[in-house]
């Protein structure tokens, strides 16, 4: 008969704790790489085969643990005192592309939010069809209308010279 998991982790969290603050460092994501794995051990509990090494078993889970808040660290955004200094490599609504911005805003309403919605914001036409009503099909044609009337008035436009 296998040990309640109470037990298992009365016996083997400080050992698994240890093994996440060498990984991670003291601190909350070793707290959190304990947590998470008696949350995975407890889930695969009642399926661990009789006999096996707990203990063994419990610091694999927390190594796996480690690397997924290993990689998760390289994800997320370190906060800084100061930003730096980099224009956008797309500018800036109303500086350079204040034409593009201003035929986007002569758009019919439809076909203006259609663009908005799909091209800017990134949502599929169907979730733009939720928000302006109508149905995904009649959304595509409204953004793609838009699109082509984008296209026709911008090759119409007069070239702006390049600053030298």
């Amino acid at each position: 008969m296998r040990t309640p998991f109470e037990h298992a982790v009365a016996r083997h969290g400080a050992v698994v704790l240890r093994v996440c603050r060498a990984v991670l460092g003291p601190g909350a994501d070793a707290e959190d790489a304990w947590s998470e794995t008696f949350m995975a051990a407890l889930r695969a509990w009642p399926e661990l085969a009789e006999g096996t090494n707990t203990q063994a078993w419990l610091v694999r889970v927390a190594q796996r643990k480690c690397i997924d808040l290993i990689r998760a660290r390289a994800r997320r955004a370190v906060p800084r005192a100061e930003l730096p200094e980099s224009p956008s490599a797309l500018g800036l609504p109303g500086e350079d592309e204040g034409e593009v911005w201003r035929l986007v805003a002569a758009l019919p309403e439809r076909q203006r939010l259609a663009i908005a919605y799909h091209y800017l914001g990134g949502l599929p036409h169907a979730e733009t069809a939720e928000i302006i009503g109508g149905s995904g099909a009649s959304v595509r044609r409204a953004a793609a209308d838009g699109v082509k009337t984008l296209r026709r008035r911008l090759a119409a436009a007069p070239e702006k010279e390049e600053p030298r």
